[in-house]
């Protein structure tokens, strides 16, 4: 986005818009565009929410299962999937539609049983689908604050899309901060991004490619230390961890295989041994885990889940389409699945209905789209609520030794402050959940803890299911996992009694980790 004038861009540019609107542009980068790119200038949002510095306060990107008050998504190339995405997310939250045309996209929607409740229709120009990638990115400043956007270069020479975010912002009216003048002017994608909504975020090198010396795109050249700098000053990030290209995903985005469903668990998406990206997933994900560990000190969780051969049993080494189930939406208590054969399917969404109990999974059809290298993931936006009521909690482990109770802490905040925080247990969820009130421990940190000792009794291995629920001083109350009830943590755990537990007000306080701290703080999760 160096100086310009949209006009200029048009001008200069005018084909490939008219492309946009006869053809459906891939999410990679088409031939003529690759031409086009030598003399591209990126066109400059001028509207008046449009801020090209770093915010002064401390920022935070939120995690995509943090709570969201919509998504966005752009009504072109695929009718289709949209209707569905529409159809279930707008259950969860508005849904707002970049659109040429009102009437025929409502139309359309009301064709196929889906009213226009909870869907806002935004009219502002646009070229390609892929919203994810030139979408701005949710941040809140000084945590939980103020709710702003992000917006990056799009790396793509596609000027409509570019400025896309600053129609949203207004639609909003959010300040929107846009990397787009040197030495911050930094080129990114979204479906190359991900975060733990606590300062950490992952990429593949493309991000580095893209910004080196005698890049593409003409912007200044940027080290890593430079990249780093620039996400942690835009997007509050102080880990970003960055992965090797891999050989057959041509546009090297990440969410293509692996996502995040919370602060510590890695879907990762596995190939057949040796077989197409196979090799380079694994060898990624060991680089992972070996450098780098969850925001609460310990291993990351890794589950995996398949990547299908196309129709033609071909994988993308030999030919066939990218076939994906981690280019996924978590949209609230909602997930929206991309599916493909039921053969495949039945495996891939039984994998989420166990690794997120309680949320609604959703298969929606996306052959047609994947043939362009994306789906749900790639062609959705969040954008998170303005008040957000954080909750943080390592879920307890299995727990065998000889202990006598459980101790249970979580950092919690809200911009008014939290009126209380109650943990729900049991250890029959057929008999309903017992509640305790959880103790404000450390004020500086937010952290909030509650102690459950077993009564005397039988020894025995005991199911144990819980959640938390938070209520701000402002009334908004919030629970996590995000289900409550419906979907709980479970462990197990060997106690006195698998019936009875009890307060205990003399709470030990552990060790802050890390130590000494470089961000957000968090306690260990311990039994005693």
């Amino acid at each position: 986005m160096r100086f310009s004038t949209f006009l200029i861009a048009l001008f200069v540019f005018g084909n490939i818009c008219l492309q946009a609107q006869e053809t459906i542009l891939p999410k990679g980068l088409t031939e003529a565009e690759k031409l086009l790119l030598k003399d591209y200038v990126f066109p400059v949002y001028e509207g008046r929410s449009s801020i090209y510095t770093a915010p002064e306060a401390p920022v935070r990107v939120m995690a995509e299962w943090e709570e969201v008050q919509a998504i966005v998504v752009t009504w072109t190339g695929y009718p289709l999937v949209l209707a569905e995405i529409v159809r279930h997310a707008k259950k969860e939250c508005r849904v707002i539609i970049l659109t040429n045309d009102t009437e025929t996209t409502r139309n359309y929607l009301l064709a196929r049983d889906i009213d226009d409740v909870n869907v806002t229709f935004l009219n502002a120009p646009y070229n390609t689908v892929w919203v994810r990638d030139y979408g701005a990115n949710a941040v809140y400043l000084n945590e939980v604050d103020s709710l702003i956007l992000v917006d990056w270069i799009y790396n793509r020479p596609r000027p409509n899309d570019d400025l896309s975010p600053g129609h949203v912002a207004e639609l909003l009216g959010l300040p929107l901060y846009i990397t787009g003048q040197a030495p911050s002017d930094l080129v990114n994608t979204g479906g190359n991004f991900m975060s733990d909504g606590l300062g950490k975020g992952f990429a593949s090198y493309l991000v580095m490619d893209e910004n080196k010396s005698g890049n593409s795109f003409g912007v200044s050249a940027k080290t890593e230390d430079d990249i780093d700098s620039i996400m942690q000053a835009f997007m509050g990030l102080h880990t970003y961890v960055k992965m090797p290209n891999l050989p057959f995903d041509g546009i090297h985005h990440i969410d293509m295989h692996m996502k995040l469903l919370d602060e510590e668990t890695l879907l990762m998406g596995e190939y057949p041994d040796g077989i197409s990206d196979g090799p380079q997933i694994e060898a990624n994900l060991q680089y992972v885990l070996s450098q780098f560990k969850s925001t609460f000190g310990t291993d990351f969780k890794v589950i995996r889940i398949p990547m299908p051969p196309d129709g033609n049993n071909r994988y993308p080494s030999g030919g066939g389409r990218y076939r994906t189930y981690t280019n996924s939406l978590i949209v609230n208590k909602t997930v929206l699945v991309p599916v493909y054969e039921e053969k495949y399917d039945t495996t891939a969404l039984r994998i989420y209905k166990e690794a997120m109990p309680g949320y609604t999974i959703e298969g929606i059809d996306c052959n047609d789209i994947i043939r362009a290298s994306g789906a749900i993931h790639c062609i959705t936006k969040e954008i998170g609520v303005a008040d957000p009521l954080l909750i943080n909690h390592q879920p307890l482990k299995d727990q065998t030794e000889d202990e006598s109770g459980l101790t249970f802490h979580a950092r919690i905040r809200h911009r008014s402050g939290i009126s209380t925080a109650i943990l729900h247990f049991t250890s029959d969820t057929t008999q309903g959940f017992s509640s305790v009130e959880m103790t404000l421990t450390d004020p500086e940190n937010h952290i909030y803890e509650v102690e459950l000792a077993s009564i005397a009794g039988k020894r025995s291995t005991t199911p144990f299911f819980y959640y938390i629920e938070a209520t701000a001083n402002n009334g908004k109350t919030i629970t996590r996992p995000m289900p409550g009830p419906q979907g709980p943590w479970k462990f197990e755990a060997s106690l006195q009694t698998s019936t009875a537990y009890t307060f205990v007000s003399d709470v030990k306080m552990e060790p802050v980790f890390p130590n000494p701290a470089s961000a957000i703080t968090l306690y260990s999760c311990i039994f005693r």
